[in-house]
């Protein structure tokens, strides 16, 4: 009996998906040592016993999440909800928390050191997101129309960002926008591989983002611009570039879109070009980027 209660058990272990909380790097692991119950002492060491965890939990064929732990929103987290942070059990209600409403990446039997960055990115671009949402709601209403500025600006951007797919050459896409404003520079990145149809497959926590950040430079009239990057198989790679203009994109010539990919941000000297590349001006979207939309 107890035999097969034990089987039975590790066959339902199987089917439970759990999520880890990882503390990505030194400081946030040297914060989390203040805790008497957090039993780790080095962050290396640390970091190859979770791996070894994920890799004996994949080999069982059980899923398991890997989310960012951060110590300090975990501190807030345990005074708001009347926790003891020095208590696993915290550690845990913090990570079930994570694994509902954080960034998290699946743990595919690839090294620790290349999941890392991922999760970071993932991080950074639902932050990215959460801040641009916020900031497109506190726009409010249009004194003379009444509509949602924040809605009509994410609409608008989704119009030209499909305009901008629509008529860019085939090939695997990599699109940055950026949007410069107080307190800092958003930046947005979209990947859009061609499928084997033409089409374009695209990541759509990836879309959310990139589009809410163009869309907020659109409403704020902020100085910004978008570039893509088109590669193929064969030929050299073609960048196109557009700068935020009205409440729209106003296409770059080819020797603007040059001098923007080879000139240092910092320090304005000139970068060499890059080899195998053309900087070239964008085809026509088809759409009057200064007329449409509020001009607020």
């Amino acid at each position: 009996m107890a035999h097969t209660d034990r089987t039975t058990r590790r066959a339902l272990s199987r089917e439970i998906a759990g999520t880890i909380g990882l503390l990505t790097d030194e400081h946030d692991f040297r914060a989390m040592r203040r805790y008497r119950s957090f039993a780790f002492d080095d962050h290396t060491a640390y970091l190859l016993q979770v791996e070894a965890l994920l890799k004996t939990r994949a080999s069982q064929g059980t899923h398991t999440a890997v989310a960012l732990f951060d110590p300090e929103e975990y501190a807030e987290f345990c005074t708001a909800a009347g926790l003891d942070p020095d208590a696993p059990a915290s550690r845990g209600r913090f990570t079930a928390e994570l694994a509902a409403n954080g960034p998290t990446v699946p743990y595919d039997g690839r090294p620790l050191t290349e999941l890392l960055p991922v999760l970071v990115d993932e991080a950074v671009r639902q932050a990215t997101w959460e801040y641009t949402a916020t900031l497109l709601a506190r726009l409010g209403t249009c004194a003379t129309c009444g509509e949602d500025l924040g809605r009509a600006a994410f609409t608008r951007a989704s119009h030209l960002l499909r305009r901008v797919l629509e008529t860019a050459p085939p090939g695997n896409r990599h699109l940055v926008c950026s949007v410069s404003g107080a307190p800092e520079t958003l930046v947005a990145v979209l990947h859009a591989d061609d499928e084997i149809d033409g089409t374009p497959h695209i990541d759509e926590a990836e879309a959310l983002e990139f589009t809410s950040v163009l869309a907020l430079g659109l409403a704020t009239h902020s100085p910004g611009g978008l570039v893509m990057r088109i590669t193929t198989p064969s030929g050299p790679d073609r960048i196109h570039g557009w700068r935020l203009r009205g409440y729209g994109l106003e296409p770059l010539t080819a020797g603007e879109v040059f001098d923007a990919y080879c000139t240092d941000i910092e320090s304005g000297d000139l970068v060499a070009p890059e080899s195998n590349v053309d900087y070239c001006a964008p085809p026509d979207l088809g759409d009057d980027h200064r007329s449409p939309g509020h001009h607020h």
